[in-house]
């Protein structure tokens, strides 16, 4: 990490609290005093000691103590996005009361730091600058409330000081096309990353440096125990700047030049100048709030005409600022637009908590797993206390970390799992904490139009992931659902849909939302398309029917514009849906494309949209697929079979969702695809899996008797028929999940049929069939397989013939016992809330319930079991 945080480390050894311990890391600090009585690391002057009973003593003496230096500014080196720097970089504010606070960030942001004064803004907030001309080109700033930059912008505020940025304007950081030397990093100040770029690691950790000088082999651990643990009250903690700054000074030596030195030299090329300027306003009494690793460039005595060089002839491009809401998951993520902070809820807890914060830290879990119902008392975090400290203790750490305090909750909380852990790490130790802005702060058209809607339909953005039931049936719910499709069309995805629980009505929808930061990029990229979503998502999906490659992906976007109400982009989309239906020839793009159609046709009906373009053009596509069908099925490889039985599959799905009653003036459109399944069927040249599936598909349907399909098998399982061929003709009927299993299961000459064939095939056949025999019954239950293998292994003769006029199955007869099977009829009736008061007086004499729970007879004799209330 290049920006390391100072603000309260005594002794580089990490010893402190009450343990008198004198420092073994880097040298001698003035002002390593407190309670822990460790010698810190080095003055400026060597003699520059703060009072070790927290005073600060005189502001002249207690600024050489921070980094002043007669007539220089007062530099506070810190590590982004700590606690511990927060505390001491407040405290430092508070003694050297500087008439002006420049602070690492963009200075294009000058005007937005108003905002952070508004009672509506709430961290984690980020600066969000982006190109004008392409908004994709964009980087973050993201501010925590312990940030020492937040902070220190809100001192400047609370006590009307001048706040500025002084960092490389954003508009010369993102002008830059070399992405390898000019990207740049998401820690905090640092200016943020461009979306999917790489970011290049620096070749020097400072942090790991100074652990490794004290004696320590984990840097953030090393960090925790010298700063982040220290209290409100360590005077530590206002000490070690100058220390710092000499450490960083040491390091920054001995790093080799590269190409890293010279996009940090640009930057702190313009700090210098930056820092210069304010002095000529203000004089001496300027504080510069910015990373470590900075410090020791900003005190080198650089010409004015040596930082101007530096700074000319750097690419420029038109840029705009603003703040949007940040959370704390994506401050724990080391890439993309993370800032790298791997507990960001347990920094935020350092840094409220005024006292105890171990107790309280397990209070607040205590509190989380008994809201998830798991047994914890007081008593539990009175041991879990004791145990953090013990482990503290033997560890040699001056106060409990979250590692102590995670092994104590896994010990005394969890009774030793892992699994409760899971939850407190996310609920508590990263947190789900969304950020908030004011109304007032700039943003484009398009996200203003937003926010209105999401107040609108009290849709409110969350950082945690949740699940949105919505009944179209209400206007409010629909609007929800309109507003999730438009922004998922603008590539906004706040909402992912998920199947619904309980219910398969075209009226229910389930959604799954989370907002992520970067969404705010995507809404100002997609305000090129309008002010308004219902505008810039109309725009997109016309722009979008005219480059889309193939047929089915103009049917989903007719599809998406129905979901989305957009009955603007509908037309255009038709016409070019229309066009390329005419021309395109390929049958499989064809059923690709039908059954989109068919949903939009259903949504519409939800929605109150006019479908009746649409409906022209699915059934003009239909049709074209019944006509094509049968000849696209002639000379097929056993894949291109496959891919075309599952044509076959989707066309009949969508048939039978459209119906004739969706089509006015078109009647019998079922009636012709059953046409084209019974010439599919005849046909010797279309593959076997496509004629089996034809035939299961009609017998399904009622529209082939039982006689006649058994027919179709016993030629398709002829001597005569190729054992594969025969074989993918058993695939298509009773394959590929179908409920074939159970129709072999219940029909006993179809089962025998397909036993005489096996058992007829030669041992070279059987050998080369035996793979797609075995996928076929594999996809059976395991019940189906287990009655199968029983029916088998009675053989044909106690299973019956085929010709006999049973099923030759125990318990079941020879046909359909209708009289017994309409008795049953009233009370399903009732059941489904269908019966009339006819029916009822049907279904209370056939047996209906009387409440307990007796079986009587209906007036056909046979007994029924009551369902009682």
């Amino acid at each position: 990490m290049r920006d390391v945080e100072a603000g309260g480390a005594g002794g580089a050894s990490g010893a402190g609290g009450a343990s008198g311990a004198r420092g073994t890391g880097i040298g001698r600090a003035g002002g390593g005093g407190g309670a822990s009585g460790v010698d810190g690391i080095g003055g400026a002057d060597g003699a520059s000691r703060v009072d070790g009973t927290g005073g600060i003593g005189e502001v002249e003496g207690y600024a050489r103590a921070v980094g002043a230096v007669p007539g220089g500014p007062l530099l506070l080196g810190v590590r982004h996005h700590g606690p511990g720097s927060a505390r001491a970089v407040r405290a430092a504010l508070e003694a050297a009361r500087p008439r002006v606070v420049l602070i690492e960030g963009p200075p294009e942001a000058d005007a937005l730091v108003p905002l952070a004064a508004d009672e509506e803004m709430r961290p984690p907030v980020a600066l969000l600058a982006h190109a004008v001309d392409e908004p994709g080109r964009s980087a973050f700033w993201p501010l925590a409330e312990f940030s020492p930059e937040w902070v220190a912008l809100r001192w400047a505020l609370d006590h009307d000081v001048p706040a500025r940025f002084v960092d490389l304007p954003a508009a010369h950081s993102l002008a830059r096309r070399d992405h390898e030397e000019w990207e740049v990093e998401e820690a905090g100040g640092e200016p943020g990353e461009r979306s999917g770029a790489p970011v290049p690691e620096a070749r020097v950790d400072p942090l790991a440096a100074l652990a490794r000088a004290a004696g320590h082999d984990d840097p953030e651990r090393w960090w925790e125990d010298v700063v982040e643990h220290r209290g409100p009250g360590d005077g530590n903690a206002l000490a070690p700047f100058t220390a710092l700054e000499e450490a960083m000074g040491a390091l920054r030596e001995t790093e080799e030049d590269g190409a890293d030195d010279d996009r940090d030299r640009v930057r702190e090329a313009y700090m210098r100048l930056q820092v210069r300027a304010a002095q000529r306003e203000f004089g001496t009494d300027v504080a510069v709030v910015c990373g470590a690793w900075h410090v020791p460039a900003l005190r080198r005595g650089v010409t004015v005409a040596a930082d101007r060089a530096l700074l000319k002839g750097l690419p420029r491009t038109k840029v705009d600022l603003t703040w949007v809401p940040w959370t704390h998951r994506r401050l724990s993520r080391s890439g993309g637009y993370g800032a790298g902070v791997e507990s960001p809820g347990w920094y935020a807890h350092l840094f409220a908590a005024a006292d105890r914060p171990v107790e309280r830290w397990l209070t607040r879990v205590a509190g989380l797993l008994r809201d998830e119902d798991r047994l914890v008392s007081p008593g539990h975090v009175i041991e879990a206390a004791r145990l953090a400290g013990t482990l503290a203790a033997l560890r040699g750490r001056p106060l409990a970390g979250l590692s102590e305090t995670t092994d104590a909750v896994r010990a005394v909380m969890c009774d030793g799992s892992d699994v409760p852990l899971a939850l407190v790490r996310d609920r508590l130790v990263v947190g789900d904490v969304l950020g908030q802005v004011p109304a007032g702060a700039p943003a484009v058209p398009l996200q203003r139009d937003l926010a209105r809607t999401q107040r609108r339909l009290r849709l409110k953005p969350e950082a945690r992931r949740r699940e949105l039931e919505l009944d179209l049936r209400k206007d409010t719910d629909a609007g929800r659902s309109r507003l999730l499709h438009r922004l998922r069309l603008l590539g906004v995805d706040w909402g992912e849909p998920a199947a619904s629980r309980g219910s398969t009505g075209t009226f229910r929808e389930t959604w799954r939302l989370r907002w992520e930061p970067e969404l705010s990029v995507r809404v100002a990229e997609a305000g090129v398309w309008g002010t308004t979503v219902l505008a810039a998502a109309t725009a997109r999906a016309e722009a979008d029917a005219v480059t889309v490659g193939g047929l089915a992906e103009v049917t989903a976007l007719a599809e998406r514009c129905l979901l989305a109400g957009l009955p603007d982009a509908l037309a255009p989309v038709m016409r070019i849906l229309a066009d390329r239906a005419a021309l395109d020839t390929d049958v499989g793009h064809l059923a690709q494309a039908l059954p989109a159609l068919v949903r939009s046709l259903r949504y519409g009906d939800v929605r109150g949209t006019d479908t009746r373009a649409l409906a022209e053009v699915a059934a003009g596509l239909a049709e074209r697929v019944f006509v094509g069908l049968p000849a696209a099925c002639v000379a097929l490889d056993a894949d291109a079979a496959e891919e075309m039985r599952g044509h076959v599959d989707t066309v009949h799905g969508a048939v039978g969702l459209l119906g004739d009653a969706s089509l006015p003036g078109r009647g019998g459109l079922r009636s012709r695809w059953q046409e084209v399944l019974r010439t599919l069927c005849a046909r010797d040249t279309v593959p076997g899996v496509v004629r089996g599936r034809a035939v299961r598909l009609l017998l399904d349907d009622g529209a082939l008797a039982p006689d006649e399909a058994a027919r179709f098998m016993g030629l398709a399982l002829s001597r005569g028929a190729p054992p594969a061929d025969a074989a993918a003709w058993i695939e298509g009927f009773v394959g590929g999940g179908s409920g074939g299993g159970m129709l072999l299961l219940h029909d006993e000459r179809l089962l025998a049929l397909v036993d005489a064939w096996l058992t007829g095939v030669t041992a070279e056949a059987f050998t080369d069939v035996l793979p797609l025999l075995r996928r076929t019954f594999a996809a059976y239950e395991p019940g189906v397989r287990r009655g199968l293998g029983e029916l088998v292994r009675r053989g044909p003769e106690a299973r019956g013939s085929v010709t006999a006029t049973g099923s030759g199955t125990p318990g079941f007869a020879p046909g359909l016992d209708v009289e017994r099977a309409d008795a049953v009829l009233p009370v399903v009736r009732l059941l489904l809330g269908l019966a009339t008061d006819g029916a009822k007086g049907d279904s209370a004499e056939a047996g209906n319930t009387e409440g307990d729970g007796r079986s009587r007879t209906g007036r056909d004799g046979n007994e029924l079991t009551e369902v009682g209330a």
